[in-house]
């Protein structure tokens, strides 16, 4: 399994509008590919600015692929956007996975 994680900035007053937008856009795409295993958002504020990121779970690197083209590496980003992001990263970060079951 490969996890794909994506970081933003926005206005913290702007955060709760922000999330909608990236369930709306990135989080609903994801989760339309065959191949994804599930996406989160996850957030943090620091006073003005509220961290966004997006974390989604991926069965292999074509999965990925079908996503984000071949450059996997590129952030995705979408028209509106600019509205809300302080900043345009250029790039995500790609993880492996394993999965631990408890036997107790």
């Amino acid at each position: 399994m490969i996890v794909r994680i994506w970081h933003g900035r926005t206005k913290t007053t702007d955060a709760g509008k922000y999330r909608q937008y990236v369930i709306d856009t990135g989080i609903t795409e994801y989760t339309s590919v065959k191949g994804n295993l599930g996406a989160q958002i996850w957030q943090h504020s620091e006073g003005d600015i509220t961290h966004i990121w997006t974390v989604s779970w991926w069965k292999d690197v074509e999965s990925i692929k079908a996503f984000a083209g071949e450059e996997i590496e590129k952030a995705k980003y979408y028209d509106g956007d600019n509205k809300y992001l302080l900043d345009f990263e250029p790039t995500v970060v790609h993880y492996e996975a394993f999965d631990f079951k408890r036997t107790s």
